[in-house]
């Protein structure tokens, strides 16, 4: 816990306002090929994260051990998951096997440590995700990739290992942290070419044997800025890490000077990938502007960057919320923001979100479902920044191609949202909620003032009882 309290700091609120923070170490290991996952914990919580890794496209079972408070005190749960575990670790088919300790577990103290580190030459990994220790659930990606990374590591140094499928001989390359739009690695790999770099698998990775790959990079790039415990073991291994990422023609130039610098990479080669690299984007700005006022809000980690590629593009962003973490590896793209008026909050909760966007009253507000649902009710167009942003390129000439569409479609849309608010004046709020009321419902009198009484002795009764 004190390891996941330093890694993972709280905001403003001590419990996330995101789903579950375990589906975030959940889906890292369903997505990956050769890994079985065990989660530990209430049955309606194991329930919920199940259906939701399936609802997101996951084609395996998830393992569940079960538990009742005879055998969480008793200690017979461990033994259980132990049972499970030798169970599943079947060298023919698995590469590694998680065990995911949730709320429950994790606060009587289950000890995954004690597990097999290797059992039948298979990876045995435990974890802790509680909801009250790792705030988001994006950040509970990391935390499962950092212990695999660290595995990985450890075994790298103590002898071979099995080769990378998709590793290249004699290129150095450079490893991206976060999860990507599947068209961004190949536009970041033209991008590092002229500095004769190529691409390292991606973490989070997609088997066990590409985290060698990973680790045997040049350089490490923190393109999602909130993966510390993965940063701490490549920077273990000797790798320079390096923030931000190449969006926009300011950030793209500053990031490739920062590859350049970190990988030993020559003045020639540098001049040469920004020569062929900025004119693009540069044209792409040129040819899709954005005029319009845009407020950001996500629990992704890429917010600052989306705020960075919009404001190149033209547009106005005064507010940029995120549920991750201030760290080092953003800090370029914070100040970058600032320089330009625009506010940046760390830790953002939804009550910052939705006063930011009431203050500013954007064109278009990009933000979580709650806070779409609320700007739709305020007749503010709004698109959910996980569906719609994360779903499209973000770096190189096709990120700066990329927004200017949805946000002109969504902007036009604001007078109707208009009409359509105008119309619906009144419909669905607490007086005028339920179905065949023709006009406000009118309370019976006095009705309100007997509620009140009703409240008010029953918190005295309440108080009395706990005195």
């Amino acid at each position: 816990m004190d390891r996941l309290a330093a890694d993972y700091p709280r905001g403003p609120h001590d419990q996330p306002q995101s789903m579950c923070p375990a589906f975030g170490s959940l889906r890292v290991g369903l997505r990956m090929r050769r890994v079985a996952t065990i989660l530990s914990g209430s049955a309606c919580c194991v329930y919920g994260l199940t259906f939701t890794s399936h609802f997101y496209g996951a084609r395996r079972s998830v393992g569940y051990v079960p538990f009742n408070s005879e055998t969480l005190v008793t200690g017979k749960l461990f033994e259980d998951i132990r049972d499970a575990v030798h169970q599943l670790a079947d060298p023919a088919q698995q590469d590694a096997v998680v065990i995911i300790n949730l709320c429950v577990p994790t606060a009587s103290g289950v000890p995954l440590d004690l597990l097999p580190k290797v059992l039948n030459g298979v990876r045995i990994i435990g974890i802790d995700v509680p909801g009250f220790g790792v705030p988001t659930h994006a950040e509970a990606k990391d935390v499962l990739a950092g212990a695999m990374l660290r595995h990985a590591r450890l075994e790298a140094e103590s002898g071979p290992v099995a080769r990378p499928q998709a590793m290249q001989d004699g290129t150095r390359s450079v490893a991206l942290i976060g999860e990507l739009f599947p068209a961004d690695p190949p536009g970041i790999a033209a991008l590092l070419a002229p500095l004769g770099l190529g691409i390292a698998p991606q973490l989070p990775a997609r088997e066990w044997r590409d985290l060698y790959g990973a680790l045997d990079c040049a350089v490490a790039a923190a393109i999602h800025p909130f993966y510390v415990a993965s940063i701490r073991e490549f920077r273990n291994a000797g790798r320079p890490v390096v923030g931000s990422g190449p969006v926009g023609v300011d950030g793209t130039a500053d990031w490739l000077d920062s590859i350049a610098t970190a990988a030993g990479v020559t003045q020639v080669q540098r001049e040469d990938a920004k020569a062929r690299a900025l004119p693009a984007i540069r044209a792409a700005l040129a040819a899709n502007p954005i005029s319009a006022r845009v407020t950001v809000s996500g629990y992704e980690g890429s917010e600052l960057l989306v705020a960075r590629l919009l404001i190149e593009a033209g547009a106005e962003v005064p507010y940029v919320g995120t549920a991750c973490p201030r760290t080092e590896w953003s800090e370029a793209d914070r100040a970058w923001l600032a320089a330009r008026g625009t506010h940046v909050q760390y830790r953002a909760s939804l009550e910052q979100d939705m006063a930011a966007m009431r203050d500013v009253r954007p064109d278009l507000a990009l933000g979580t479902t709650p806070l779409v649902q609320k700007a739709k009710e305020l007749g503010i167009p709004a698109l959910y920044f996980t569906n719609m942003v994360s779903a499209r390129p973000l770096c190189g000439p096709a990120g700066a191609a990329s927004l200017a569409g949805i946000v002109a479609a969504q902007t036009r849309g604001r007078e109707r949202f208009g009409r359509m608010v105008s119309f619906f004046a009144g419909v669905g709020t607490p007086d005028g909620a339920g179905y065949g009321f023709r006009e406000r419902p009118v309370d019976p009198p006095g009705f309100r003032e007997r509620q009140r009484k009703l409240r008010a002795a029953r918190a005295k009764a309440e108080e009395a009882v706990g005195t």
